[in-house]
């Protein structure tokens, strides 16, 4: 294998553990390369959330579940390999369907405190909502085994954000699928959500993708600065370490904002994981280092 082997260890284990489902998780992705770009159509100068940023999610998960990956069945690596390519589609829907979609969400109170908000800052502030409405209704494009794996990956790409993965009934321990073995969600939901978390470094905001001088964004021109600030994550057993250049203050503040976030991400995953399901997330604490 070669030295990057453990970037691609769950694509392996599945295609070794069941070449159907590993086929039918890699026509998933043929799909999804086209519409996980259209993100741009609403976001054009947001940070990477197209396939690039599902593969660097992939590696996080790869390199979170370690030299357990064993303990993981093919159900549960397939579907979280699927959730890490559908959790964003949120972020790219049609008019109609966020029209559609937006009757189906549970808002909560969140026009009390976002008055008029327009329909980019909707889907971004819910686009893991606007995500499972999406994969449930195009559902048949993607050749899901069976209703068992389709709630599996709606639940876990949901989870990458906000949703309580403490929730027994939304994230059942052992979800039943037809061959008799089972899916352990709020574990699966956690490693996508810290993976989504962690992907922060500056190969989020790649100067092959964006020109830091044509974005006219004041707040993205600046999320862009902070990507480009974090010049390496070093994941050990215990921490996340961010590798940071703190010459700018400012931009040394939205860093510590961003490490204080991580670290209540990590936190509730810990807390989910640990205290609910037989897997352990090891990672206590997320670190800033300047370089």
């Amino acid at each position: 294998m070669p030295e990057d082997a453990n970037s691609f260890a769950l694509e392996f284990r599945l295609r070794e553990l069941d070449p159907d489902l590993h086929t039918r998780f890699t026509d998933c992705v043929f799909v999804l390369q086209k519409i996980l770009s259209n993100y741009k159509l609403l976001f054009p100068e947001y940070t990477d959330h197209s396939e690039l940023h599902s593969l660097t999610v992939i590696e996080f998960c790869n390199t979170l579940i370690g030299d357990r990956l064993d303990r993981l069945n093919k159900n549960e690596i397939y579907v979280l390999l699927c959730a890490c390519y559908f959790h964003d589609t949120g972020m790219g829907i049609t008019k109609k369907d966020f029209d559609a979609f937006s009757r189906k969400i549970d808002f909560g109170d969140y026009f009390k405190t976002h008055p008029n908000p327009s329909p980019s800052e909707q889907i971004r502030d819910f686009h893991n909502e606007y995500s499972g409405l999406f994969i449930r209704k195009y559902a048949q494009l993607f050749e899901f085994p069976s209703s068992a794996h389709l709630e599996a990956v709606i639940q876990i790409s949901r989870g990458h954000r906000k949703t309580d993965l403490k929730d027994e009934r939304a994230y059942p321990i052992e979800l039943p699928t037809p061959d008799g073995e089972t899916i352990c969600l709020p574990y699966l939901a956690a490693l996508i959500r810290l993976a989504d978390e962690i992907d922060v470094t500056a190969d989020r905001s790649s100067k092959l993708l964006y020109d830091l001088e044509a974005i006219t964004d004041e707040h993205q021109l600046f999320e862009h600065k902070r990507h480009r600030a974090v010049r390496e994550l070093v994941i050990s057993k215990d921490a996340f370490t961010l590798m940071i250049d703190d010459s700018d203050p400012v931009i040394l503040a939205m860093i510590q904002k961003m490490a204080a976030k991580m670290q209540q991400t990590l936190d509730t995953c810990r807390d989910a994981v640990n205290g609910r399901t037989p897997f352990e997330i090891t990672q206590r604490r997320v670190v800033l280092r300047p370089i």
